[in-house]
């Protein structure tokens, strides 16, 4: 049989066809790659996008450990970093402190007898509060004894210095005034600010007229621009809070953990303790909305938990207790003023802690003897949130008037600020609880409010 070869022109036709098609099957396989590319992209950039501040405050929390475990030393440099964002929080305070409950007060022409009677309460539910955090203090350090085999074999130096910035109760109560206002502002001291914030409303309840109505007019208009700068800020929260934990970690180190872990453990569960047994059912009994609470709760929290800044939660804080209902003029009274006398979480360490000292200097305490060390911590520790190292200076001038070894602050110092990350968070949790407490005390809790807490 002959072979029949095709003609050369059909041959080439075909080839050139063929090499068409293959050109265009290529050119569309591109295509849709790219398109399949583009479309990842544009979908990551949406997902990051729909994330709220709280994810990106997690999401930052995670990194930040992640660089203080892996690079110690470097992780420190990032200092500035949080250093920037605390610094921009504490310098919207004042302003917005002061707008807002002078507005509190003066807007709604409250006399002396309303803000004594909402300043009585305060302090009555602070006083009940603070003290049930000192019982499980104490019932938590003497069941777990977390002092026992522990060595003290350093020097008290440190102890000694934060003896000797020890305050009295005469010198708490002359604080509370200030000497000039700007001073105070530019200090960031908060309950001179709030002496003074009252009185100068009640000054202006007294003012008839045209007077009057411009000072609320601007103090309004300062108000609102304050808490949109507080938006500003917080958009940059991630930046400051993941440096401040990787700074942290770099610092302490998780290594640390294993040598001081008992007292750590015993403080977090205690606090774990007080939140379920104490703040659970106050929040039940003054019928406050729990998923709302939390879901307002919750970012001011992570930002105090993650900076150990009362002061860097306190403007977010403020603004969600308002969202859910509380009038602003209690947030902007019984906030503030539990910075310094409604230190739950701050409280109950300083019980664990001294007993602390006590077990693991071999000296067997007295429950009388523990009882009335806790009556003088519950007394000292009113007022002194503006003191650096608050809780430490308290600690140490207890133990100095106990006669109970110093260095045992030596020691603390080490895991301070793992301890201090929960039990600032816990004070913060308990001051916003104590706005709906005292909100519902006064009638005023306005369970169908449905503000939104905006994610700045």
């Amino acid at each position: 049989m002959a072979l029949i070869l095709p003609d050369r022109k059909i041959v080439i036709l075909n080839l050139e066809l063929i090499s068409f098609y293959s050109h265009q099957i290529n050119y569309h396989s591109k295509s849709v790659l790219h398109d399949s590319t583009f479309t990842h992209v544009v979908s990551m950039f949406d997902l990051f996008r729909r994330l709220s501040l709280t994810h990106w405050i997690l999401i930052s929390m995670i990194i930040g450990t992640g660089v203080g475990y892996c690079f110690p030393e470097s992780a420190q440099s990032l200092k500035p970093l949080s250093s920037i964002f605390l610094r921009m929080i504490k310098s919207l305070i004042a302003p917005l402190l002061f707008a807002t409950l002078v507005i509190g007060i003066a807007g709604h022409g409250e006399d002396l007898k309303q803000i004594g009677r909402m300043a009585l309460k305060s302090i009555i539910y602070f006083e009940i509060v603070t003290t049930l955090a000192l019982v499980i203090g104490l019932a938590a350090v003497n069941l777990a004894q977390p002092g026992i085999g522990v060595s003290l074999n350093v020097p008290a130096k440190a102890g000694e210095d934060f003896a000797s910035k020890q305050t009295t109760l005469g010198g708490v109560l002359e604080h509370i005034v200030p000497t000039s206002v700007i001073d105070s502002m530019a200090k960031n001291e908060v309950l001179q600010i709030v002496f003074w914030a009252i009185l100068f409303a009640i000054g202006l309840t007294q003012v008839k007229g045209e007077h009057r109505k411009i000072l609320i007019q601007g103090l309004e208009a300062l108000s609102e621009v304050m808490f949109k700068f507080t938006g500003l800020v917080m958009a940059y929260a991630p930046i400051g809070i993941g440096a401040a934990i990787a700074v942290t970690v770099g610092h302490s180190g998780l290594g640390i953990l294993l040598n001081l872990g008992k007292l750590i453990l015993t403080l977090y569960l205690a606090l774990v303790v007080f939140m379920l047994v104490v703040l659970l059912p106050v929040a039940y009994w003054a019928r406050v909305p729990l998923r709302k609470f939390s879901r307002a709760v919750k970012e001011p929290a992570l930002i105090a938990f993650s900076t150990t800044s009362s002061e860097a939660a306190l403007p977010k804080a403020m603004l969600a207790m308002q969202s859910i209902g509380v009038p602003s003029r209690i947030v902007s009274f019984v906030m503030p003023t539990g910075y310094s006398f409604n230190l739950d979480g701050t409280t109950l360490y300083l019980a664990v802690a001294s007993v602390f000292a006590s077990q693991a200097a071999g000296i067997n305490m007295s429950w009388q003897q523990q009882l009335i060390m806790m009556l003088t911590l519950m007394v000292t520790s009113k007022g002194v949130a503006a003191v650096p190292r608050a809780s430490l200076v308290i600690l140490s001038g207890t133990l100095a008037s106990f006669g109970l070894p110093l260095e045992a602050v030596a020691v603390i110092i080490g895991v301070d600020e793992l301890m201090d990350m929960a039990r600032t968070t816990v004070n913060l949790i308990g001051n916003c609880l104590a706005t709906c407490v005292i909100a519902r005390w006064e009638g005023e809790f306005d369970e169908n409010f449905n503000g939104e807490i905006k994610s700045v």
